[in-house]
């Protein structure tokens, strides 16, 4: 059984939508990143770097005991090898797949996120209008990335559905708010259209679809706190003793 620390983001989905496709069990432990649970000791522990998604394997192959993995993209690799499902059915193609979800995780995730932010701030946060252009533009050439790749191949590793497929269809869901034509790219746009008929593909997508986060139901104080937590982090403090000088 695999533990899923979760919540219904682009980047929590991806590893709900593998471990449909792979159809092996799993239970969704909710993490709410809007109150800051990602900041508990507990979860800490799992994910040191404080984001979602992470996983707990309670039965890995090696045996002593639960096996942690932080970062969405090693979560996807720990279950591809331990499966053995969508990670390349052999060196050359594995390192194929694993490229492309290289890819997704340092330009297509982080690029489309900072386009998401700089669009959400309000007038009271100064002039976003180079930062707009700025990822606007970038989110644009990601998906000139992808249309260009699935000219001469179904899937963005070859001719096989993988993890770098699954890893990048919850950041293009929402391609219309993207500010993107499609019809720009229509590669990507059967690629998309494939993708989304699978049923395991949407089971995954669907996870923690009812989840909302009503801020109406919070306190002023905590109101308070929470906002502290998530926005201008900057470096927790280590402990001042035991540790390796």
């Amino acid at each position: 059984m695999i533990d899923v620390h979760y919540w219904p983001t682009p980047n929590g989905k991806k590893v709900t939508i593998q471990l449909e496709e792979c159809g092996i069990d799993y239970n969704v432990v909710y993490c709410s990143i809007g109150t800051g649970a990602q900041f508990e000791e507990d979860f800490l522990k799992i994910s040191p770097n404080n984001r979602m998604p992470a996983i707990v394997d309670q039965d890995p192959a090696a045996g002593a005991g639960p096996l942690s993995v932080f970062e969405s993209g090693a979560c996807m690799m720990y279950i591809a090898e331990k499966t053995g499902q969508f990670g390349g059915r052999n060196e050359r193609e594995k390192w194929e797949v694993y490229q492309w979800l290289m890819w997704q995780m340092a330009n297509q995730g982080p690029k489309t996120g900072e386009r998401g932010h700089f669009a959400r701030l309000g007038d009271d946060q100064g002039d976003q209008s180079y930062a707009l252009r700025r990822f606007n533009d970038e989110v644009h050439r990601m998906y000139g990335v992808m249309n260009n790749r699935l000219y001469d191949r179904r899937y963005l590793a070859g001719d096989e559905y993988t993890i770098a497929d699954m890893a990048s269809y919850p950041w293009v869901v929402n391609w219309e708010g993207q500010g993107i034509d499609i019809k720009e790219f229509k590669y990507f746009k059967r690629w998309f259209e494939e993708l989304s008929e699978r049923p395991a593909l949407q089971r995954g997508m669907s996870v923690g679809s009812d989840l909302t986060q009503d801020y109406s139901q919070i306190s002023d104080e905590d109101k308070v706190r929470i906002r502290a937590l998530l926005f201008n982090q900057r470096a927790r403090p280590a402990p001042e003793t035991g540790g390796i000088e």
